[in-house]
């Protein structure tokens, strides 16, 4: 027999002889299923919570075996199908999962618990409560509080549950967030927060232009260079040829229009006094060669 058909005519067999109280209790149970990686040694876990509001939360991961608590790898892995259990343990919550494996695969059905002294974090710190989806995202995101922690010490507003849940998602830790404060940056809100770590612009690359006289460059303009991949050897290339410590805006403006030191040196050929910068401009957008020496 099909080893696919084999398991999933074991599945069936379980699921029929689920309790009736299982079934009375559906909406507050995530479904699950578990398969290998390519490749990584992970297993790939996908949960489906239908939650008891409006809406799903699908969730869709790969783990280390390890992370998988109390789960019997030889057993998923074996020929077969057999009952098998495992648990999620994070700071914002856990599930308790149970169901049937082998042949690598395996379903069933987890009950999620929010963590109560996570929870009263959240309270205390004027977040909020979550609701229970709220709650279930957040443990599925790995929320800490670190973060939490990390977001009062830099003075930050206050984050509600969903910025949170965000930053959470982007892997933003309570060092990162310190490591940032501690380089003088503390973006005005918690949207910027969650925009700098998206473009991962971090204490270290902030450091690189610090290095080269760009210090106590604003947050927005950070956030410029990040989006247009300006990085030091683009600024120190146009230093090079005579263009010293341009501004930001110029050569964010000199990036969007892709000029840069290597066609600056083609398009004005000799070496010599080099044509100010808006003559570069003109010539990316109208083709026309640089007169070098003219100015």
């Amino acid at each position: 027999m099909n080893r696919c058909l084999a398991f999933l005519l074991a599945l069936l067999f379980a699921t029929v002889t689920v309790s009736s109280a299982c079934v009375a209790a559906a909406s507050d149970w995530v479904s699950f299923t578990l398969q290998p990686e390519r490749g990584d040694g992970k297993i790939h876990a996908s949960f489906r919570d239908e939650g008891r509001g409006p809406g799903e939360n699908n969730w869709s991961t790969g783990f280390l075996p390890s992370e998988l608590v109390g789960l019997d790898v030889a057993s998923f892995r074996a020929s077969g199908a057999r009952p098998l259990r495992f648990a999620i343990v994070r700071e914002a919550g856990r599930l308790d999962c149970s169901g049937n494996g082998g042949n690598s695969l395996a379903a069933g059905n987890c009950s999620f618990t929010a963590d109560p002294g996570f929870t009263q974090l959240l309270v205390s710190r004027g977040i909020g409560r979550p609701s229970r989806e709220q709650a279930f995202g957040l443990m599925a995101v790995n929320a800490r509080h670190d973060v939490v922690d990390a977001i009062a010490a830099a003075d930050y507003p206050m984050p509600s549950i969903d910025n949170l849940t965000a930053l959470s998602a982007l892997g933003v830790s309570g060092r990162y967030v310190s490591d940032l404060a501690r380089a003088g940056y503390r973006p005005r809100t918690i949207d910027s927060l969650i925009q700098f770590k998206a473009l991962d612009i971090t204490p270290e690359w902030i450091g690189g232009f610090v290095r080269i006289g760009y210090g106590a460059v604003p947050a927005n303009e950070l956030v410029q260079l990040k989006a247009l991949n300006i990085t030091p050897e683009f600024v120190t290339g146009f230093d090079r040829i005579g263009y010293r410590h341009l501004p930001v805006s110029t050569l964010v403006q000199l990036k969007a229009l892709d000029v840069t030191p290597e066609f600056v040196r083609s398009a004005v050929g000799e070496p010599g006094t080099m044509p100010p910068v808006s003559e570069l401009v003109q010539m990316k957008i109208f083709g026309r060669r640089l007169s070098v020496g003219r100015h």
